[in-house]
């Protein structure tokens, strides 16, 4: 098959299934090693990049997905009307920031790091499909354990968790000072 039939049949398939499909399954389609496809793909990206398309193909750990570029949002806008966008709180943001970077963990562990109740913050987020629930811990009452999804991975545009910036551990020793001392100043008062 030659490759401009093969990148229309990727094309075709990304439009067609609007999630992320996996990168076997597409090479499945186009009877083609998982390799090669990649390769396909990544040209494909490429490709659009050079010519300033209104879409793109993004990869989502091993899925790709084909999406609008974020820079024509507000021309969606005024034809869609105003979509409906979740507005991410502090709070919200402080909790999906803690499921990120120590998944899976549970709500008890995300509450004593807050240390405040988390319930509403949590299900807001699975109800903005950014966490889920991965499965339960092996200790008594075997409470729920979070983790984040690929919507998370798409928002938040990083192809996978690696991506996600790494915590200076300088900078975690102050902050923990500053919470220490803001902890002090209240049981002072």
């Amino acid at each position: 098959m030659e490759i401009k039939r093969i990148e229309s049949i990727i094309e075709a398939i990304l439009f067609t299934m609007g999630d992320s499909v996996e990168v076997s399954h597409i090479a499945s389609a186009i009877e083609h090693d998982v390799s090669t496809t990649r390769k396909i793909i990544h040209n494909m990206m490429d490709r659009y990049k050079k010519e300033d398309r209104g879409i793109r193909i993004i990869e989502l750990g091993d899925a790709f997905q084909m999406c609008t570029k974020p820079e024509m949002y507000e021309y969606l806008v005024r034809i869609a009307k105003q979509p409906k966008r979740h507005v991410l709180t502090d709070v919200m943001l402080e909790t999906l920031s803690i499921v990120a970077y120590k998944q899976p963990v549970t709500r008890i562990e995300i509450e004593k790091i807050r240390g405040v109740k988390s319930d509403h913050a949590i299900n807001k987020l699975i109800e903005y499909d950014l966490i889920c629930e991965v499965g339960r811990l092996d200790a008594p009452g075997r409470p729920l354990l979070f983790g984040t999804t690929e919507e998370f991975l798409r928002r938040f545009s990083v192809q996978s968790l690696d991506e996600l910036p790494s915590i200076d551990t300088e900078r975690m020793e102050t902050f923990k000072e500053e919470a220490e001392d803001e902890v002090q100043l209240k049981l002072d008062i």
